[in-house]
């Protein structure tokens, strides 16, 4: 059964303070807008397609919350279906935190960020976990070509709900990529002006 995200957030006490400080109204329209927020559209297959890296929170059996990055090349998380996201998990420092707190509870936060535009994604879902003989064909289907990390595991994610978060107080960061595909215009146009350049000294020499 889907949900909305505020049904799964939105606690009595979170109201009572939303109350408080003038946002409950708001917030409680989110929450009558039914279950449509936990079926991935368009707009967000495209923005998860784009996305090298992400954050995900679980709880450990202290009732700790852990948040852990995770990164890899652009689009390895993959949107299997308008309910599913899935990764491959690859190996990092070997602490297993993330992998020990989903056996004990499999629920986890992700936050996507698009940092150039100012724009960011939070996904609520319940987590299962890939490993050996059961992982064999997720890790063929997930693998990146040319991305030479050790794949240990699968993610597969069952979404529950998600929420387009505000765009404030996200500075903007790019990465070298990006960068390079800003600039590239302007070095085709300096390469396109150093060739007119050198006509123009060959046709003063010549003359």
């Amino acid at each position: 059964m889907g949900h909305n995200f505020g049904s799964l957030v939105f606690t009595p006490v979170i109201k009572a303070l939303q109350e408080k400080y003038g946002s409950r109204r708001q917030y409680a329209r989110m929450e009558k807008g039914g279950a449509s927020a936990d079926r991935l559209g368009p707009h967000e297959s495209e923005f998860i397609a784009g996305r090298d890296s992400f954050y995900m929170a679980t709880i450990g059996s202290t009732g700790w919350p852990y948040v852990q990055h995770r990164g890899g090349p652009k689009g390895f998380i993959k949107v299997v279906d308008d309910r599913t996201l899935a990764f491959a998990d690859f190996r990092g420092n070997r602490q297993y935190v993330s992998t020990g707190n989903i056996a004990t509870d499999n629920r986890v936060a992700l936050i996507m960020v698009d940092y150039p535009r100012q724009t960011r994604l939070k996904v609520l879902g319940r987590a299962q976990i890939l490993d050996g003989e059961a992982a064999h064909d997720w890790i063929e289907r997930l693998r990146e070509p040319g991305y030479r990390a050790v794949v240990e595991r699968v993610y597969v994610i069952t979404v529950e709900a998600f929420d387009w978060n505000c765009p404030q107080h996200i500075t903007p960061r790019f990465t070298a990529e990006e960068i390079q595909e800003a600039l590239a215009p302007f070095e085709r146009r300096l390469q396109d002006l150093e060739r007119e350049n050198k006509k123009l000294r060959d046709a003063a020499r010549s003359e």
